[in-house]
C-alpha cells in the first residue's frame, strides 16, 4: 500500500449549531445543557478528517490513535461553533493535527489529535476478525 503524502499546513473548517441532542445530558456526559465534550470532540474530528478528504485516494482511511483535548468554555444550545483543524506534523503514517474549536471569539477548545493513514479494508477485515 503507498500512503499519500500530506504537507503540514493542510486546513479545514467545520461548524455546527449547538442543539439539544448535543449537550452533555443527552450524551450522557453531564448533567448540563451545553455543548458536551463527546459532541465537541467529534467535531472536531470531522474537521481532521475533512482537511484530508480531497487528497486521500480511495481505499486508504484514517483512524484516530491519540487525542488530547482542553474543553475550556461552555456552549449553550442555538450558539455555532466552528473547528478549525490545521495539519502540524508528518511522521509515516501519523498525521497530527491542532484543532481550535470558537464560538465566534470566545476559545471552546484546543484540540490535538494524530491520525494513522491505514488500508480501509484490511482495518475493517481486521476489526471483523477476519
Amino acid at each position: 500500500m503507498e500512503l499519500p503524502e500530506f504537507a503540514p499546513g493542510l486546513s479545514a473548517r467545520v461548524e455546527l449549531t449547538v442543539t439539544d441532542a448535543d449537550t452533555a445530558q443527552s450524551l450522557g456526559s453531564g448533567d448540563v445543557p451545553v455543548l458536551g465534550t463527546p459532541r465537541l470532540l467529534a467535531l472536531a474530528e470531522a474537521a481532521t478528517v475533512a482537511a484530508t478528504a480531497r487528497q486521500i485516494p480511495g481505499g486508504i482511511t484514517t483512524v484516530s490513535s491519540r487525542i488530547d483535548i482542553e474543553h475550556r468554555a461552555p456552549t449553550p444550545v442555538g450558539r455555532r461553533v466552528t473547528a478549525q483543524a490545521t495539519l502540524t506534523k508528518t511522521d509515516g503514517p501519523k498525521l497530527l493535527f491542532e484543532v481550535s474549536v470558537h464560538d465566534g471569539d470566545v476559545l471552546v477548545a484546543e484540540v490535538r489529535i494524530e491520525r494513522v493513514l491505514l488500508d480501509r479494508q484490511r482495518f475493517i477485515a481486521r476489526a471483523l476478525g477476519d
